[in-house]
Parts: structure tokens; sequence; C-alpha cells
């Protein structure tokens, strides 16, 4: 009887190398390490950014609504919302018709800002080693287990 290998299969499952959220971690931190050169430029953190991305393509919105695209909670968003309308890149502002919801909306600043982030994709462009082909395929299966857990919750 080899114990040895009743012990591999046992733990086999908490093995680092057998695990799909380890890569998954480690390839969005690398993505977002490699996000930091080209955004520099337009002074914005990764997460700024696709705060500000989420502004120019819906416009206004309540912090709530953005935490929801944007998978951040208020205690992540509100100091960023706060750097952000310091930068001049945002408003935000309590609602006459219900106090307790803060809206964001672009500033001028910020909705010029748009143009410059345009140099952005172009520059991350072959920061993943994959065909379009399998870059498309990959976004897909993210986007469907991403969907999937959202159900979950």
């Amino acid at each position: 009887m080899n114990t040895n290998l009743d012990y591999a299969e046992k733990y086999a499952c908490i093995q680092l190398e057998n695990q799909l959220c380890f890569p998954l971690y480690a390839c969005a931190k690398e993505v977002i390490r490699q996000y930091r050169k080209p955004l520099e430029a337009l002074g914005l953190t990764y997460t700024q950014y696709i705060v500000m991305m989420v502004l120019w393509e819906y416009g206004g919105m309540t912090e709530g609504e953005l935490g929801q695209k944007v998978h951040l909670d208020s205690g992540t968003l509100a100091p960023l919302l706060k750097r952000l309308d310091k930068m001049g890149y945002i408003s935000r502002y309590r609602l006459d018709s219900n106090e307790r919801k803060l809206f964001l909306t672009l500033t001028q600043t910020g909705e010029a800002l748009r143009d410059e982030a345009l140099a952005i994709p172009c520059a991350m462009q072959g920061c993943l080693d994959l065909s379009i082909e399998e870059m498309l395929q990959l976004k897909h299966l993210l986007d469907k287990a991403l969907h999937g857990m959202e159900r979950k919750v």
C-alpha cells in the first residue's frame, strides 16, 4: 500500500498548481500592473480608470449604480470618488429627492479626458500573448463565470 500516493491524491485539491483561482488572480494582478505606466499619463490608477470608463459610457449615475457596474462597495468607492472629484474629473452631489443617494457626473475636464484615454487600449495591445480569437474566447468565458457568480449572490 502506497501511502505517499494516497496523501498526494487526498491533498491534490489544495495544491496551488491545481487551482483555477490562482492564475486568474496572478494574471489580473499582472494586467493591472501593465496598465500602470500608460495610465500615469492620465494621472489615474487602474480602478479610477474603470470608474471613468463607466461614466464615459453611461453618463451620470448614483454611487450605488456605479458600484454595481464595477463590482466595488461604497467603502472602496468613496475615497476613490473623492480623489476624482478633487482632480476635477467628476462632481458629486446629493439628490434633492433622496439625500442618501450620492449622484456622480463628469465635469468638462473629465469628459475631455476621454479623448486622452483613447491611447490606453493601443498601449495595452500585446500585453497578453494571445491571439484575437483567444482573447475573445477568454473574455467570453470570464464574462460567463462572472455572470454565473452574480446570479448566486
